[in-house]
């Protein structure tokens, strides 16, 4: 395969989308990318510029206010402080005796890594943001499909509380904790083809106001305790960019290469629009 036949700006762009489709943490339906602006080296920084409450008082007619509120500020940085990166070769050999496509199925295969290193990292920031907070509601235990659902109920009730807004709710839950959700009817009868067309982003259905998302990222899966997050998209803000894609062709070897290097950050910006429950046997 001549290095001619592929081009770093084809093959950048066609991972980027790879990456993103297979994002769930990193997906639209959990994190904003509000902030993301220009990002062209690993240590770059964004400044997110807040505003505290105004207060609210009593008017009388005829009467003098009080002195005036002086309006308080604060300043949060979302630091690109992730670079991971891939870099790989085909033997020209290989290349001839295979088919040509071998180079995307390779290229799938990296931004399906790259996508699930960038997964668990945001998914340990969630749950570090939320983990041993009063938002933290503690174990449910998964014997049956019900006590999930009312956890699930609680979680909302927590955002509820906190004022977040009902659209872009989102929970996060491993494979084995959507396994129980779907042997309750309340879930399954809203998880149709219809509804899961209408909805991006590897979103699986809804339940309790949630948008519900399946990912190997949780924290805990794999092990006896699966932690099942769930938020506002407003809580976390999420920065990247795939910073370079090179095709090269190695000293000493008879073989087409390709590299890529990944940089990105995040920020959780409203801690109080996240909760979780610890999903136990």
């Amino acid at each position: 395969m001549a290095l001619d036949n592929f081009t770093p700006e084809i093959w950048s762009a066609q991972l980027l989308v790879n990456l993103h489709n297979s994002l769930a943490f990193g997906s639209s339906a959990v994190v904003n990318r509000d902030y993301q602006g220009e990002i062209s080296a690993f240590g770059d920084t964004v400044r997110i510029n807040s505003i505290g409450g105004v207060n609210i008082g009593d008017y009388t007619k005829d009467t003098d206010m009080g002195a005036r509120q002086v309006l308080s500020s604060s300043q949060m940085a979302l630091v690109i402080d992730q670079a991971k990166k891939f870099d790989f070769e085909i033997d020209d050999i290989d290349m001839a005796q295979n088919n040509p496509t071998v180079m995307g199925g390779a290229m799938r295969e990296a931004a399906f890594g790259l996508a699930n290193t960038a997964d668990s990292f945001l998914s340990a920031a969630i749950n570090t943001a939320v983990d041993g907070s009063a938002r933290d509601l503690g174990n449910v235990s998964r014997a049956t499909a019900a006590n999930t659902y009312l956890a699930l109920v609680d979680l909302a009730r927590v955002l509820d509380e906190n004022n977040a807004p009902p659209q872009g709710r989102w929970v996060v839950v491993s494979p084995l904790v959507y396994s129980v959700l779907l042997k309750d009817d309340k879930f399954v009868s809203f998880c149709t083809e219809v509804n899961r067309a209408s909805i991006a982003n590897r979103v699986v259905g809804t339940i309790a106001g949630f948008n519900v998302l399946v990912s190997n990222a949780v924290v805990g899966a794999g092990t006896t305790t699966h932690e099942i997050l769930a938020g506002s998209t407003m809580a976390t803000t999420y920065a990247e960019q795939l910073n370079k894609v090179e095709a090269y062709r190695p000293h000493a070897r008879f073989a087409d290469a390709m590299k890529g290097l990944h940089l990105y950050g995040a920020k959780v910006v409203r801690p109080d629009l996240l909760a979780k429950f610890s999903s136990t046997a």
